[in-house]
């Protein structure tokens, strides 16, 4: 994996954005607009941490851990991420940088809707959905569309959406303009542009593999939905038709509350919603070189054609005994 310090160039409304310094003013409060009169967001925001999305099982009804659990979870935590560290693979690790501290909250799961912080039961849709996916899976692929996003360099849960914190690059610079919020996520080097001028969705139509985001300020938070995803994003099983409601607000100067719903009634039996704390870091942000010197789709399509070549051995010599 390569990595280099990169400051980001986005066309936004046909101008030249510079993924930077941000420009502002400042409130009484201290938290700050920007020149144009928006509540400011800008910065890069560290979401790293080692609150599970869901509740553990030997946590079950407990939403929230006394300083004194939470310090010894968070002792046990580092214990077995240092013994998975030292387990012998073909991967180094230098690169993880899971969290190691639980939010502020002490909260036992990111997920805050429903109460026993676990995704809800899936549809039988859904289950049908995710028995094809192991089906497919345990095949030899055909090529690298019968591959995952995530394999493919084209997606990743930490960039989303919706984000939610991983093994690394757990950063997001966000830029703002008149009319315009910019997501730049350091996993894949993702950059998300979010309109606020009040158009309307995509057609339905028209699908995206990130969705298709509309913003709006709701006093000081920005506002984000995202529909028109495609049946391939599939976050934690969802479908096409998962309706992405995200919450981006400041509680203080170097602290970010990012907050999501999702609606899927194809796919869960009723909406969750989950909040994860950002903190402000200086950075710098890094490219993300996902496929530089990365060999392991070419040698899984490799091994696959492999596979076919011995079946297709095997099935004319069962043909032709001589």
């Amino acid at each position: 994996m390569i990595r280099v310090a990169m400051s980001a160039l986005v066309f936004v409304g046909g101008l030249l954005v510079v993924l930077g310094a941000p420009v502002s003013a400042q409130t009484p409060t201290g938290l700050g607009i920007t020149a144009w009169g928006d509540p400011d967001l800008q910065g890069i925001w560290d979401f790293r941490t080692a609150t599970p999305l869901q509740r553990p099982a030997d946590l079950a009804g407990r939403s929230v851990l006394t300083p004194e659990e939470a310090a010894a979870y968070e002792r046990e935590d580092a214990a077995r991420r240092a013994d998975y560290d030292a387990t012998p693979t073909v991967h180094a690790k230098f690169w993880l940088d899971y969290g190691t501290k639980l939010t502020e909250d002490r909260r036992t799961s990111l997920i805050v809707e429903p109460e026993d912080g676990r995704i809800p039961a899936l549809t039988a849709a859904a289950q049908d959905r995710a028995r094809m996916r192991r089906a497919a899976r345990s095949r030899p692929p055909a090529s690298y569309q019968d591959r995952s996003l995530g394999e493919r360099c084209l997606l990743s849960i930490n960039a989303g959406p919706p984000m939610s914190p991983g093994p690394y690059n757990n950063n997001v610079h966000i830029v703002q303009s008149p009319g315009y919020v910019v997501l730049l996520n350091e996993m894949i080097h993702d950059v998300r542009v979010i309109p606020l001028d009040g158009r309307q969705h995509l057609s339905e139509s028209i699908r995206q593999i990130r969705g298709d985001s509309r913003g709006r300020w709701v006093d000081e938070t920005l506002v984000v939905e995202t529909t028109n995803f495609t049946d391939r994003t599939a976050f934690q099983g969802s479908s096409g038709g998962m309706r992405l409601i995200e919450r981006f607000s400041r509680d203080d100067a170097d602290r970010l509350v990012y907050q999501y719903t999702i609606e899927d009634p194809h796919t869960y039996e009723s909406s969750w919603s989950v909040a994860v704390p950002m903190t402000r870091t200086d950075g710098p942000m890094y490219e993300f070189a996902c496929h530089e010197g990365n060999y392991g789709l070419r040698n899984i399509l490799v091994n696959a054609r492999a596979e076919d070549q011995r079946d297709q051995t095997a099935h004319d010599t069962e043909s032709d005994p001589r």
